[in-house]
């Protein structure tokens, strides 16, 4: 819904069709907040026991929204006070308020406390009596308290001519005044002053205060207000003024019943009020909220209020959780990041980020409220003017936040007035302006902070101190404060910074006072990157989702500015021996296209890249990128051998058996970690030539670095001995959980539930379900292909298991892959299914595709073991030359052995 005219938008071209107005987009959430809070306060000072001189019970009037500047807070705020007044002004998606039937008129107030707007606290207090001059009555104890302030504070000058001057005299500026007099005058008249006295604020005042203390009939409906007096008797002063608000409570709730309101005073830009050390302004405001009990006041500023803290007892009149029980927050000193905590409550590092019930942080627009605000913001006979791809990229680039929205639309204009239409890519960059509003009103210290954290992903105060290079927390604990700051309590470390904000101080221009140079950023990501190494080495245990973090902040840290590798290397080493992957490469930085390799820290980041991304790209994509890493040079030895280790078994997946051996052959030679893996690696290959004898001499060899039991597996169950073969994935299994090595244990699962699948169907579902939930959270697609294959194997021999169907899935998922390994077990538990079902036609076809498959190379045997299971000689250009280990006749007769019994199961016929 439209807000008005967009004045700067307007004139900002010289396109008269151009039709520019200011956008409110949604914020439902925010309103449904307001109207349940000020139902609730509705029902309160409605309840026969509210007494609006009751200064003890706690407060729970007050709704806060807070939030990064530029995230629509004002907006909201001015939205709020509009939909309050008039109906017709509320948005449509926002409901009617459902508050009952007899509650009094609601009276909206809004005051913006911007330093721009120029509001003192005189101004708020004469605002609020200024809205309330409507009602068409004196404010008989308010009124005359204000005048007496008045005359001795601004002796000479009128009421009414201030108002004039200062702009807040448009409606009620004759008004009000003259409420005032006729109260002082109505007061003398009861007093039986002189008709002439009554003007005179001080004879009066002290005529009136004898009469209270006399307790004269005359006043008794002033002396129902049992402070009036004593109030009456204080200097006037601005303490004096913050304390007469009480009055103007007690006049508000004594209005007859057709009269009634309950005035909404909307704060807004509450930021402005002052800072955590000069908190007058602010002392005087929260007077005004606790001493009007019967008045709402929704707030809205950058940072959540403090009133609840216990830490403010002495800076302000009221303070900690027993006095605003709405405004509370569970605190926690965040001493130490690493102690421990109890279960179910907050993590160290977290304090004062969880927020009361009544303060509400400010949420980012959704990717389609800005694509909604965008088209609308700007428009020509009713169509958007910025078309979907630049509002796409426009979106994107936000992060949600309304400011970023509003600044692309005064670029979108600057370009067309160039001549030209602009192209997404004009919108794809960051705000300098953006920057001043985050900084503007942070202290020097905090602003080194919050820079040197938007070198990292997500930190804690400890780690944000230690990169901003400062031996004390004071400042960090400041800053994680700050609304752009965002809190997530399942993160390894809990703070991160609003995405939008965090990309436009890194790479927009920079043009404070205190802007760093090149080499600022430099020493503040060297000591990032030493501190996130120091918490990782501290670790008690091995964490595997904080050796992640520490990863990909550390590799993105190395890249940008160049650093050493330092405790990179044996992270690297750390993350490839669970066999998890989880993805590592860091964005390229802002703006720019991935680089060429130019030093170790590139490496290593493509390195990582390619070991995780295999699990998603092509064999062939991972052995070019392999490749590119070995031939740069650029790393030293052992993560060299990691990049030689890791292509030769994508080599070996896709069927180039002499480049995986020669690979392989190197790094054994090299004697280096990964020695035992490749020598592992060439136990595979014999195997997969159908060299047996020498894989399983090799395998006594490996032991648990080179995954021996594994390859017992490997070499057992082409032999057709699934129980033996069974037993080693098993023993494999148990080796790497005791191990703690998560990929491995899930790799020898799912190999034992594949060769299970040969021998017992309802066995191999067990393992399979097993091999499903070990593979949670891993991404390992050549293992999940085994499961699917192992799949097909549970249930061959069945009539309805559409098993040819889900075959030709799983080639395409192979093919996709790259990894061609896949294909020949695909057949092969194809054959075990025709051989069930004595299909000759298709066993046929099944030993056709395998011999185009292998093409007489590794897993050529696969079609001896299909010739096996059928129960056929062997062809007539020759068998595979295998080296059975004991012999084919013995291994036929296993193979022969399974079909039979599968057959048997489901009643079959040889």
């Amino acid at each position: 819904m439209g807000d008005g005219r967009d004045l700067r938008t307007l004139f900002g071209s010289n396109d008269r069709e151009i039709h520019a107005a200011e956008q409110f987009t949604n914020r439902q959430e925010q309103w449904e907040a307001v109207t349940a809070a000020l139902g609730d306060h509705l029902r309160t000072v409605g309840a026969p026991g509210f007494d609006i001189e009751d200064l003890e019970t706690p407060r729970d009037n007050v709704l806060v929204f807070h939030g990064v500047g530029g995230i629509g807070k004002s907006t909201l705020s001015r939205k709020v006070e509009a939909a309050l007044a008039h109906s017709e002004h509320r948005p449509a998606q926002w409901g009617a308020p459902v508050w009952g039937n007899g509650h009094p008129r609601v009276l909206p107030v809004r005051i913006d406390l911007a330093r721009s707007a120029g509001t003192d606290f005189e101004r708020v207090v004469l605002t609020i009596r200024l809205a309330l001059a409507e009602l068409g009555r004196p404010l008989p104890a308010f009124d005359l308290a204000l005048r007496r302030y008045w005359d001795q504070i601004h002796p000479g000058e009128p009421l009414e001519e201030y108002l004039r001057r200062g702009g807040l005299g448009r409606r009620f500026g004759r008004v009000v005044p003259q409420q005032m007099q006729s109260a002082l005058a109505d007061i003398a008249q009861a007093l039986l002053l002189p008709g002439t006295v009554g003007a005179v604020v001080g004879q009066v005042t002290g005529a009136l205060v004898r009469a209270l203390r006399d307790h004269r009939a005359s006043v008794r409906a002033l002396a129902e207000c049992t402070r009036l007096a004593d109030f009456l008797e204080a200097e006037p002063d601005l303490d004096s003024l913050a304390y007469a608000t009480h009055l103007l409570a007690w006049e508000i709730a004594r209005l007859p019943r057709g009269r009634a309101v309950v005035p909404v005073i909307l704060l807004d830009t509450f930021e402005d009020v002052g800072d955590r050390v000069h908190r007058d302004l602010e002392r005087l405001l929260q007077r005004v909220v606790w001493l009007m009990p019967n008045a709402f006041f929704v707030i809205t500023g950058r940072s959540r209020l403090q009133w609840a803290d216990e830490a403010l007892h002495g800076q302000l009149d009221w303070a900690g959780p027993a006095a605003w029980p709405g405004l509370a927050v569970a605190e926690d000193p965040a001493a130490d990041p690493d102690a421990p905590h109890p279960p179910g409550g907050p993590p160290p590092g977290s304090a004062g980020r969880a927020r009361g019930a009544r303060q509400i942080l400010v949420g980012d627009f959704s990717a389609e409220d800005c694509d909604d605000y965008l088209a609308r913001r700007l428009t020509r006979d009713g169509n958007p003017v910025m078309g979907p791809e630049v509002r796409a990229v426009v979106t994107a680039r936000s992060h949600g936040l309304p400011l970023h929205l509003d600044l692309a639309v005064q670029r979108f204009l600057a370009i067309r007035r160039t001549g030209r239409d602009p192209r997404p890519a004009d919108l794809d960059l960051d705000f300098p302006a953006l920057i001043v509003r985050t900084l503007s009103d942070l202290t020097p210290d905090e602003r080194h902070v919050l820079r040197s954290v938007s070198l990292l992903d997500n930190f804690d105060v400890a780690l944000a101190s230690r990169a901003a290079g400062m031996t004390y927390e004071s400042a960090a604990l400041r800053m994680v404060e700050r609304p752009f700051v965002r809190f997530d309590p399942h993160a390894v470390w809990p703070y991160h910074l609003h995405g939008v904000i965090r990309s436009t101080i890194r790479t927009a221009g920079d043009r404070a006072d205190d802007r760093w140079s090149e080499r600022d950023w430099t020493r503040a990501a060297e000591r990032a990157f030493e501190a996130i190494g120091e918490r990782r080495a501290a670790a008690p245990v091995p964490d595997r989702t904080l050796l992640v973090n520490c990863l990909r902040q550390g590799l993105r840290l190395a890249r940008d500015f160049g650093l050493g590798l330092g405790w990179l290397a044996d992270a690297a080493w750390a993350y490839v021996g669970d066999s998890v992957w989880e993805p590592l490469a860091p964005p390229a930085p802002e703006g720019l296209a991935p680089s060429p390799l130019r030093t170790a820290a590139d490496a290593l980041v493509e390195t990582l890249s390619a070991l995780a991304r295999r699990q998603h790209e092509h064999r062939e994509r991972t052995v070019a990128r392999l490749t590119a890493v070995v031939d740069s040079g650029l790393l030293p030895a052992e993560l060299r051998d990691m990049a030689v280790y890791y292509r030769a078994k994508a080599q070996r997946d896709l069927g180039r058996a002499q480049d995986s051996r020669d690979g392989m052959r190197l790094v054994a030679d090299g004697g280096g970690r990964l020695a035992p893996a490749a020598r592992r690696g060439l136990a595979h290959l014999a195997r997969l030539a159908g060299d047996f004898p020498t894989a399983l001499r090799t395998a006594d060899t490996l032991g648990w670095a080179g995954r021996h039991h594994r390859v017992l597996g490997d070499v057992w169950w082409v032999q057709g001995d699934m129980a033996r073969a069974a037993a080693a994935y098993r023993a494999a299994r148990d080796e790497a959980e005791e191990h703690a090595v998560a990929g491995e244990r899930a790799t020898a699962q799912a190999h034992r539930a594949f060769t299970l699948a040969f021998t017992d169907p309802a066995v191999a579902q067990d393992e399979l379900d097993l091999a499903h939930h070990l593979l949670v959270g891993l991404d390992l697609r050549a293992t999940r292909l085994t499961t699917h294959i192992a799949a097909l194997l549970r249930d061959a021999g069945t009539a309805s298991a559409q098993i040819e169907g889900r075959a030709q899935v799983l080639r395409a998922e192979a093919a996709t892959a790259g990894i061609t390994a896949a294909r020949p077990a695909i057949e092969l538990a194809l054959g075990f299914h025709h051989a069930v079902h004595a299909d000759e036609v298709r066993l046929n076809a099944c030993l056709a595709r395998l011999r185009e498959t292998v093409r007489g190379g590794d897993y050529a045997y696969y079609g001896d073991i299909v010739c096996f299971m059928a129960g056929w000689p062997l062809p007539d250009d020759g068998p595979s030359r295998a080296q059975w280990l004991d012999g084919p006749e013995r291994t036929r007769a296993r193979w022969r052995d399974l079909v039979t019994a599968r057959r048997a199961l489901y009643g079959g016929t040889p």
